[in-house]
């Protein structure tokens, strides 16, 4: 069946050969005893991750690893390192995502809004924030934390795989000192901003005033 189809009612009941190339049972690994392991996806691997998706033995080879916490045993869950500065200051480069695994018939009722997820494409793994279209235009809003970086859109049909963020493995401790330093200087950068739109305005007013009399 077409998990596409299931949710939206759109293209054809049952998948063909093409379609079937976006939803792949999923690959996982377990231990001698059953117990399954979470795969992690090391940022070199995110660049051939959608791609290999088909292929058993690329999730096999990755890393795996066991957390104690029993919310982690149940379920299928995947870490993903974080790349990049689009989420700070919520995540860094170098932090470690845990997720669990979303299936395809849940994306329209079980994506929550500005929720945290790791979004697999046909062409990239991203990690946003979401606004959930899918029942209005089969399509999600992706967001950043950082500001710099623009929302954009991504189509039902172009979604491979989506992990809900449930934690985050971090090689750094911040401290209220950095916390308040961090802050410091995002006002700092907005107070200078803020000037040099201040000198902006008044050299373009004296223009206006030059060419008025």
């Amino acid at each position: 069946m077409n998990p596409v189809y299931i949710m939206t009612g759109d293209g054809p009941m049952f998948m063909t050969e093409e379609t079937n190339q976006s939803f792949r049972v999923l690959t996982t690994i377990q231990t001698p005893n059953d117990d399954e392991l979470i795969v992690h996806v090391p940022l070199p691997a995110q660049s051939v991750y959608a791609s290999e998706l088909g292929d058993p033995s690329f999730v096999q080879d990755l890393p795996t690893y066991s957390l104690p916490d029993y919310k982690y045993k149940v379920g299928t869950h995947r870490s993903f390192d974080v790349p990049g500065d689009s989420m700070e200051p919520t995540l860094f480069e170098g932090d470690k995502v845990v997720c669990s695994f979303l299936e395809p018939t849940l994306w329209e009722s079980g994506i929550k809004d500005n929720y945290a997820y790791i979004i697999v494409t046909r062409s990239d793994v991203a990690i946003r924030r979401v606004h959930n279209f899918i029942a209005e235009s089969k399509e999600l809003e992706l967001f950043a934390d950082n500001n710099f970086y623009e929302p954009y859109r991504v189509s039902l049909s172009d979604l491979r795989e989506i992990w809900y963020v449930r934690a985050r493995i971090t090689p750094f401790l911040p401290s209220p000192q950095n916390i308040q330093r961090y802050v410091q200087d995002e006002m700092k950068d907005l107070k200078e901003t803020i000037a040099a739109q201040t000198k902006l305005i008044n050299r373009l007013s004296a223009a206006v005033d030059r060419l008025g009399k």
